[in-house]
């Protein structure tokens, strides 16, 4: 059994053009696999990651007895967990085997103390775990531990940075041959493009949302393609009717992503319900393509004269498509479907061209000649049989069911391996990797042009393609955004939800779903903010984690405020109580006396009738538009008082120059989310950096309450490198129910000897947020008593970070100047862009990128250069033969 098969297997959707009309799905399996790894000609020096021929009784018993059993023996074995009678690996032990290799990996077992340990040694053992793991499970669900994103810190950081023992060799690494499916995100934006004309970059107003954006989640989170919005000037009813009347469907792909990183190749297939989502997308789109609003519509609600159709939009439509009205303008792209579809008769000439067309539009790619008289055979089959519309459409929609329309093939198909059976990306699939490794639409006419000239073959022609569009802010980078949004895990907001009665007592907003959208218009403003910082792209993470400066809403005047103590809040509402008092009398009084003047006028003009009238009646005018004025200014202080005021925040003042943020297009209304901001100063002591921003703390938080130990795993995972295993399924993880305990005193029950091995990792450095409540607003007080924010930085790596922390502010300030934070995001940003965890092989790449970031000044753009111009990214290892038979 090769090592590619003792891994985990992943299947991919691909679309078999030779046997059906309509195209018949397949399901390939391909393995995702290892590294191709060298066997070590010296006994004296090991390979991480080679295969291992040892068995148990020689080797992992061994192992186990020299340097496990005594603190896990038969007898009082700690944490209940024995090892005396453990036995080989097999389906039964492997949850052991699994916590096990956790343990090992990150140096927990055996513990420090114990009885010394080479690295080699741990190595060796490590990886025989993954070997035998990944042999019994691989028909049995498969291991993936050492695949997870969130468990790539496993491998130790000081190896991967520092020095490695002379007995350890590494290898030139390179990653997989595979096949990525695109990301929910990357293929409704493909969709997008086809029926939907975004307005070009303007240097001027560089935040609003522009072609080669990625489409955004509209009001409610949600991802949708909206098809015709841009053409609707009328519609019955309010902002729900709206809503619920436009023609849009939700993203099709799956993604299991919670936190962290999601765009791992061997994450995800497409299965047999989304593939029959998409050709029913397909053929929406294909007909809006051909038809644009007709193809939703009746014919008479397209036109410019609304009122000239009343007597067809009677009655209660709301929430119906017939209740829009649309223009007679035509903005979505024209394009070789259309031309097929509008003229009689069909020809071959205008088929090719609707399906060379949409290949490309789909794959990102020119069709080959085998692949273009294919699909137009299918297409001209579908004609004969269905008719001329019916079957070019569904013809057409086979299309989008092609492999390379779902996934992103890297398969090395052609090319010589070198020494180390590694064979460089070139032509369309390096290009693909490139185009894709920024953005979400096809690639432009530079890299395209290079591709077919041959001109993307080498390290030096991805560097000059990379740099050439890093530099050119009017190719939008998606990509980079996703990265930061993955990093930090603050889009999340507006997913959690909130007990009501819990909300409210943070002194939100938490009528109907205000909250929600507050939070999903806070994700936009933060990455707005991300886009600023990698506008002047120095000392990136350092300002991202520092930064004063908020991209806000009217509405963040809350969010950043302050919550009163209970005596500030009825001081408060004391004063708003007497200024609305006073405020009240003096708008009584100018209506009495507006009143009394007209009054006085009206009986002057009644007694002295043959004066100027055409004077008179315009004084009297005047006089009867100021008692009106001061009714409406009477009435709308009175209104005020009779709303609930929210006298328990300080509010913030978030005043600065205009800007704009990337949001939908309009989905509900006049609701529709608004890209309006401002650049405004945080309020000083009281933030530092987006940690401290409501966009993340929201999104680390639960219903009732912060959650501090997400909020010290994150920490300790993205800045200080290190690794929690999984928590035991033998753990009730619940904090008691106690309402009138605080957060610190609820999570006593973490500080459990069994429980406080991984907490102290966590809850230490999670707790120093407390100085802001769930909602994301500064405090001062906790149940009404002071609020204890001091926390610690333990075990961190970097003995210059450990030590205690008064808040959270001061936690940031350490971890921002330490060069362990930086190393660490570099492995995530690797994770990120070469989609695998990486290994010790990987250690020069790191290394490399790392230093290309210092010493450009904290670059972005240098560090992503360095990452996509690295052997990880470019070479590719064949390990599975079969698997480029089967793909084609």
């Amino acid at each position: 059994m090769t090592a590619g098969k003792q891994v985990r297997q992943t299947s991919s959707l691909a679309f078999d053009v030779h046997r059906s009309v309509w195209g018949a799905l397949l399901c390939f399996s391909f393995g995702m696999f290892s590294l191709g790894m060298m066997s070590s000609a010296d006994a004296e020096t090991y390979t991480p990651g080679q295969p291992l021929e040892k068995d148990y009784e020689s080797f992992a018993g061994a192992f186990l007895a020299d340097h496990c059993i005594d603190c896990h023996g038969e007898t009082a074995p700690e944490g209940g967990l024995s090892l005396q009678d453990l036995g080989p690996v097999d389906e039964i032990n492997a949850g052991t085997w699994r916590s096990v290799w956790a343990q090992v990996s990150l140096q927990e077992m055996p513990p420090p103390d114990a009885s010394e340990l080479g690295v080699v040694d741990r190595l060796q053992f490590s990886d025989w775990i993954v070997d035998e793991l990944s042999r019994v499970m691989r028909d049995k669900g498969g291991f993936h531990d050492h695949r997870d994103p969130n468990k790539g810190n496993f491998i130790d950081h000081d190896l991967l940075f520092g020095a490695l023992p002379e007995e350890i060799r590494l290898v030139p690494t390179s990653s997989p041959a595979r096949i990525w499916r695109v990301t929910p995100q990357e293929h409704i934006t493909r969709l997008n493009e086809l029926i939907n004309t975004e307005p070009e970059y303007d240097p001027e107003k560089p935040g609003l949302r522009t072609h080669g954006d990625v489409v955004p989640t509209n009001h409610g989170g949600e991802l949708k393609l909206y098809f015709g919005v841009d053409r609707i000037i009328k519609w019955q009813g309010g902002t729900v009717a709206y809503a619920t009347s436009v023609k849009s469907v939700p993203a099709i792909l799956s993604s299991a992503r919670k936190h962290g990183l999601e765009n791992y190749p061997d994450f995800y297939t497409v299965n047999s319900a989304e593939a029959t989502q998409i050709l029913d997308v397909a053929d929406d789109i294909i007909r809006y393509m051909a038809e644009g609003p007709l193809s939703i519509a009746q014919p008479y609600q397209i036109t410019d004269d609304p009122a000239s159709i009343a007597d067809k939009m009677v009655g209660d439509l709301r929430g119906l498509p017939t209740s829009l009205v649309y223009s007679t303008k035509v903005v979505r792209p024209l394009t070789p479907v259309y031309d097929l579809m509008k003229e009689d008769g069909v020809t071959d000439q205008r088929v090719r061209g609707a399906v060379e067309f949409l290949f490309e539009a789909l794959t990102y790619r020119p069709p080959t000649d085998r692949e273009s008289n294919q699909y137009l055979q299918i297409v001209n089959e579908s004609i004969q049989k269905l008719g001329k519309e019916d079957g070019a459409v569904l013809g057409l929609s086979s299309i989008f069911l092609d492999r390379d329309a779902l996934f992103r093939p890297e398969l090395v198909e052609y090319g010589s391996p070198d020494p180390h059976g590694r064979v460089m990306l070139q032509d369309w699939e390096l290009g693909l990797a490139v185009n894709h490794a920024l953005r979400y639409i096809r690639p432009d006419d530079e890299l395209r042009t290079a591709v077919l000239a041959g001109r993307m073959r080498t390290r030096d022609d991805v560097r000059r393609e990379v740099q050439r569009m890093l530099a050119d802010d009017s190719i939008r980078k998606p990509r980079i955004l996703q990265f930061f949004r993955d990093y930090f895990d603050y889009d999340l907001g507006g997913y959690i939800c909130k007990d009501n009665k819990a909300l409210a007592e943070t002194g939100v907003n938490a009528r109907g779903v205000s909250h929600y959208r507050a939070m999903f218009d806070a994700t936009a403003s933060t990455d707005r903010l991300v886009e600023l910082i990698l506008h002047e792209d120095k000392d990136v993470l350092k300002q991202l984690l520092t930064t004063d400066k908020v991209v806000a809403t009217k509405t963040d005047e809350v969010y950043f405020g302050r919550k009163r103590t209970p005596e500030e809040t009825a001081a408060a509402a004391a004063e708003a109580k007497r200024a609305a008092a006073e405020e009240t009398k003096e708008a009584s009084a100018a209506l009495k006396s507006a009143k009394k003047e007209l009054a006085a006028f009206e009986q002057s003009m009644k007694a002295n009738p043959d004066e100027d009238t055409a004077k008179k009646q315009r004084e009297l005018t005047a006089k009867e538009r100021a008692v009106s004025a001061a009714e409406k200014k009477l009435a709308a202080i009175n209104k005020r008082r009779r709303d609930t005021e929210n006298h328990s925040v300080d509010q913030a003042d978030l005043s600065g120059p205009n800007l704009f943020a990337r949001v939908s297009r309009r989905s509900f209304g006049n609701g529709s989310m608004k890209p309006e901001r401002v650049l405004a100063t945080a309020p000083e002591g009281q933030r530092l950096g987006i940690l401290t921003h409501p966009s993340w703390l929201v999104s680390h938080s639960d219903a009732m309450d912060n959650h501090a130990i997400l909020r010290g795993r994150w920490v300790r995972e993205r800045l200080l490198g290190g690794g929690i295993p999984d928590v035991p399924i033998t753990v009730d993880a619940m904090l008691p129910d106690e309402p009138h305990s605080t957060l610190r005193e609820r999570m006593r029950v973490t500080r459990e000897t069994y429980c406080w091995t991984c907490h102290e990792k966590m809850d230490p450095l999670g707790l120093p947020f407390e100085m802001y409540n769930h909602a994301g607003l500064y405090r001062t007080l906790e149940l009404d008593k002071p609020v204890d924010t001091t926390g610690e930085i333990i075990d961190s790596g970097d003995p210059e970070l450990d030590g205690e922390v008064a808040d959270a502010i001061e936690m940031i300030q350490k971890l921002a100047e330490s060069e362990r934070a930086e190393q660490v995001f570099v492995r995530h940003a690797f994770r990120f862009w070469m989609g695998r965890n990486e290994t010790l092989h990987d250690a020069p790449v790191l290394q490399d990128a790392h230093r290309a970031y210092k010493e450009s000044g904290g670059s972005m753009n240098a560090l992503i250069t360095s990452l996509l111009t690295s052997d990880a990214f470019l070479y590719r290892t064949r390990t599975e033969p079969g698997m480029l038979a089967e793909s084609k």
